[in-house]
């Protein structure tokens, strides 16, 4: 089952989406196209849906995100922090990007985050 925001939104949300699914006790979050300080409200209040889940496991999805700035990085260490109080529950699934794994690199955020190999 799919929910969430799909496709391409408004002019200002630079085809940016989240697709979530369950899959038995594993709550998984996609995350697609660019994500900067215009749409990670939406990453946000979606990853906050999936944490108030019985869900043993929350995935997030980065392989198809093509885009990310500070404010993304900012959330993802945020959304870390929160999986350390809330049962860590949280994987990270690597971006594809050459440029989004480079921002995460030069960051140190990659060191920091549950990223799975």
């Amino acid at each position: 089952m799919e929910q969430g925001n799909q496709g391409r939104l408004d002019a200002t949300d630079r085809a940016f989406s989240v697709r979530t699914e369950r899959d038995e006790a594993v709550e998984r979050v996609r995350v697609l196209g660019e994500m900067d300080l215009a749409v990670v409200g939406k990453l946000d209040s979606e990853m906050r849906r999936a944490e108030a889940t019985d869900a043993d496991r929350i995935e997030l999805d980065l392989d198809q995100l093509e885009f990310l700035d500070v404010s993304g990085v900012r959330l993802l260490l945020d959304l870390d922090r929160r999986s350390r109080g809330n049962g860590r529950r949280l994987r990270i699934r690597p971006a594809n990007s050459p440029q989004v794994r480079r921002v995460l690199e030069l960051t140190g955020a990659e060191q920091l985050l549950p990223i799975q190999a």
